[in-house]
């Protein structure tokens, strides 16, 4: 495999490894020259389309790009509208406190239960992802938030029902957060793969203080509601159960890593069998004699369920998951991208207690505007990461003779462990003395550790598309249960644990625990059959 992947000690496919780049120099095999295989020509380098589309007309990756596109752009507009819900009180803090005469702890339940919401939503809407598609849960997660978000503005002082209005704000959010990077994966090629949330309490802070908390609300539903015309007229269902895939997996991509499938007689002596070759390239998907398929027309595409996509139980689909916590590709992406997302969400629930005594004196404008930091944290992440993984993935494909290893994602991590674990410890240092240090170097510092979640966020969502694909949705499924309820947990006793330890020895503490985390990636590079052999053979995903 090269480059430091390990090699898998038995002879067999490993998921995940592709040719992505025609190379002159590699050894030539049967599938290096199989003729049917499907290309992108547009540059100097021929590059392998890994998923391989299939012949049909309503296969997503036989859509025009400009048509996948705007159906990302759809998606990702509702999934940054639906980022804002979770931190969407947290620089009204104080202001409900007094409002609602609650303490800080009660007020953090209100991010915490809507947490536990996206969790316990999103487990079953993957289930139902997997068997009926994921277009009539974007269609529902929109309604949810528009409902939820006028019901929570409408609450007036009634605390358990903003409550509850949160949690279904969670199961709105659900669909965005469990499915989206899955649908990323329906529309674009390996090739092509590449905060608002933290922009939300500056905003937020500043409404509150104009014209009450209750428009923060009203706000959200407002733009959502713009936005449910697009995702009926403009977002179809994008998954596609491919020719011989009965799960909804992209069986191709193995086709491109294994030998060229031929008779037994053929096998015997190596050679290929001209005959079965252009058989194979006059008829690539479908059988002899079959129609080719006939496209959808746009009325179709409008109906929120175009057929079942599975014919598995939808109780086992259900329970799926929880297996999947013990498969080490699963835990490793639930550790580095859940952890820091819980660090993110505890600095949330206590940045308003911090800066509100003195010397600061903070009030809700004040607070929300120390968002501004982890907001350019969350865009800067953004764009190095997209910087690093399409620079540092290219130029190890080409170190690598043209072979991909989604391996070559975790890079992303060492980036991550330089960049969020100094942000946990710089926050711990300055935070304890805003006195000496005043609001900027906490501001900095939290940018930073925003910048290494997204880091980590994109570097293990990347690895499990890229190396699981056949579990990708389970997968995300478990990274969302395990950051929600992580952070759920977060919400009871962060402020306690600030007040009880101090704000340093809290924050050394949880900077040093993502330090050993950020190191559990030396070992996930190994592909032998070892106990972090994560991606020889099959595995739990299969």
């Amino acid at each position: 495999m090269g480059l430091g992947v390990l090699e898998p000690k038995s002879a067999g496919h490993v998921p995940g490894t592709s040719f992505v780049l025609d190379d002159p120099s590699r050894a030539s095999t049967p599938s290096d020259h199989d003729t049917t295989l499907k290309y992108d020509r547009r540059g100097a380098v021929p590059i392998i389309l890994v998923p391989q589309p299939s012949d049909d007309p309503n296969d997503p990756l036989n859509w025009p790009l400009w048509k996948r596109d705007i159906i990302l752009l759809i998606l990702s507009t509702l999934s940054v509208i639906a980022s804002t819900l979770s931190p969407l009180l947290a620089a009204n803090t104080v202001t409900l406190s007094l409002y609602f005469g609650r303490d800080f702890t009660q007020m953090a339940l209100l991010t915490g239960y809507h947490l536990c919401g996206v969790g316990v939503a999103g487990l079953i809407f993957v289930a139902s992802a997997r068997i009926w598609g994921k277009r009539h849960l974007y269609l529902l997660g929109t309604v949810l938030i528009i409902v939820s978000s006028a019901w929570g503005g409408a609450a007036g002082k009634n605390y358990a029902s903003l409550l509850w209005a949160r949690v279904v704000q969670g199961i709105g959010l659900a669909p965005f957060e469990a499915l989206v990077n899955a649908s990323v994966g329906d529309l674009y090629f390996v090739h092509a793969l590449f905060g608002g949330a933290f922009f939300t309490p500056v905003i937020v802070g500043k409404i509150t203080h104009t014209i009450g908390w209750q428009w923060s609300f009203y706000l959200i539903a407002i733009f959502a509601g713009v936005l449910l015309p697009l995702v009926v007229f403009f977002v179809p269902e994008t998954a596609f159960v491919r020719p011989g895939d009965q799960t909804s997996t992209n069986s191709s991509s193995h086709h491109l890593n294994e030998d060229l499938e031929l008779s037994p007689a053929n096998q015997s002596d190596g050679n290929s069998n001209p005959s079965s070759l252009e058989e194979k390239e006059n008829h690539p998907n479908h059988s002899i004699g079959s129609h080719p398929p006939t496209k959808v027309t746009y009325l179709q595409t409008l109906l929120p369920f175009n057929g079942r996509k599975s014919d598995v139980n939808f109780f086992k689909l259900l329970l799926r998951p929880f297996p999947l916590f013990l498969h080490p590709a699963v835990l490793w992406a639930c550790l580095i991208q859940g952890t820091l997302i819980g660090w993110t969400v505890m600095i949330g629930v206590v940045l308003a207690a911090i800066f509100l005594g003195p010397p600061l004196w903070f009030n809700e404008v004040e607070t929300g505007y120390m968002y501004t930091g982890p907001f350019v944290g969350a865009i800067l992440g953004f764009v190095l990461s997209g910087l690093l993984a399409d620079w540092s993935t290219r130029y190890m494909i080409r170190r690598n003779r043209g072979v991909y290893e989604p391996e070559f994602r975790i890079v992303l991590v060492a980036a991550q462990l330089v960049v969020g674990c100094a942000g946990l410890y710089g926050f711990g240092i300055t935070a304890e003395h805003v006195g000496r240090y005043g609001w900027f170097l906490p501001d900095f510092f939290f940018a930073f550790e925003v910048g290494g979640m997204v880091l980590g966020a994109v570097a293990s969502a990347l690895y499990i598309v890229d190396a699981h694909r056949e579990i990708a949705v389970e997968a995300f499924t478990c990274l969302l249960m395990f950051k929600n309820i992580f952070s759920f947990g977060l919400t009871w006793g962060a402020y306690d644990w600030i007040v009880s330890a101090g704000i340093s020895k809290t924050f050394y503490i949880i900077a040093s625990i993502q330090v050993g985390i950020c190191l559990l990636s030396i070992p996930m590079c190994e592909s032998s059959p070892s106990p972090f052999g994560v991606r020889h053979g099959h595995g739990m995903g299969n």
